[in-house]
């Protein structure tokens, strides 16, 4: 078989699947005559017939019968190559547009990143940075290949899958002076938690909306009977952490951002003080072999961290496809 071509094979198993020329033909894209060429040079090619063609009815010979299984998986085999191929060249110089929360890009990230461009420096990262609901948004625009959101996803999320990789503990942080300032150190020990009720009339930092954590600061003082006072709305992640180290006001952090910083911190005894963070594609869709690669990546880096008090692994990033 050192002559027979791939398109040839795809035409006998064309013909065998639909017993009709033309039928096969229009599968395959091609005119009638080019198909039934490449019949009878394949044909020609191993010295025997195919097909029975009598009277319009179209089936296979012994010969055919016996090629044709072998035909199949030849073809299947140049497929897997071909995507084989495909993929290393993806991971030579494809490309990955990713999303995260402002808190996961000064955190999580720049050391999953670093370890990813020493892996596959060929691979062009696009990172967005933006709020959870901005990123979903954004995934269902097709904007993005990946994003690393708060869950869970809301039921409007029908084009998206995401995986549970993370949950980490909500804390308030402030400055020691803006504790002194409250009512001196005796009022708030460092490290004991805190009622959400204490929190009413303390001057809060808060981000703007489609932020996570301005939902939860919202939600859990209502739950505690009262608005917070928001002295400063809108900021980043750097920026809050930042007015809350000089004093401005406290803020509600996760644990790992906050405890990369000067900040006191203080765990709140309010239910649901935690986030789940998982990883976020559209549903249906193949990933690109270089979005693969960076799951893989983000995966041996979770199991590979120090984790903190307050901070737990609960999945992997990898999903099949």
């Amino acid at each position: 078989m050192a002559s027979v071509q791939p398109r040839q094979l795809a035409c006998l198993v064309a013909v065998a699947e639909h017993r009709h020329f033309t039928r096969a033909a229009e599968e395959l894209d091609i005119a009638q005559p080019s198909l039934s060429a490449s019949i009878r040079a394949l044909e020609a090619e191993l010295g025997a017939p195919l097909f029975h063609r009598v009277r319009g009815d179209v089936s296979l010979t012994p010969a055919g019968e016996a090629l044709l299984p072998i035909a199949k998986r030849v073809l299947a085999d140049l497929d897997a190559a071909r995507q084989e191929v495909g993929s290393l060249v993806q991971l030579r110089s494809g490309q990955v547009r990713l999303g995260a929360t402002p808190s996961l890009c000064t955190g999580l990230l720049p050391e999953v990143l670093s370890q990813f461009r020493r892996s596959y420096p060929g691979i062009q990262l696009s990172l967005r940075e933006g709020g959870s609901r901005d990123l979903v948004r954004a995934l269902e625009a097709g904007d993005l290949d990946l994003a690393l959101v708060i869950l869970p996803l809301t039921p409007r999320d029908r084009g998206l899958q995401a995986r549970p990789v993370l949950r980490e503990d909500l804390v308030l942080a402030m400055s020691a002076s803006m504790r002194a300032e409250l009512a001196g150190p005796a009022a708030w020990p460092a490290g004991r938690a805190v009622a959400m009720s204490a929190l009413e009339g303390i001057p809060l930092l808060t981000f703007r909306r489609g932020y996570d954590l301005r939902v939860a600061l919202e939600d859990a003082c209502a739950a505690a009977g009262f608005e917070p006072t928001l002295v400063v709305e809108g900021g980043e992640m750097d920026a809050l952490v930042s007015l809350a180290e000089a004093g401005v006001g406290a803020c509600l952090l996760p644990i790992t951002v906050a405890r990369r910083s000067s900040l006191l911190t203080y765990p709140l005894s309010a239910r649901n003080m935690s986030r789940t963070i998982g990883v976020a594609q559209r549903q249906g869709v193949a990933p690109f072999a270089a979005v693969r690669a960076l799951r893989q990546v983000l995966d041996e880096h979770l199991h590979q961290m120090t984790l903190p008090d307050g901070v737990a692994v609960i999945g992997t990033a990898s999903a099949p496809g």
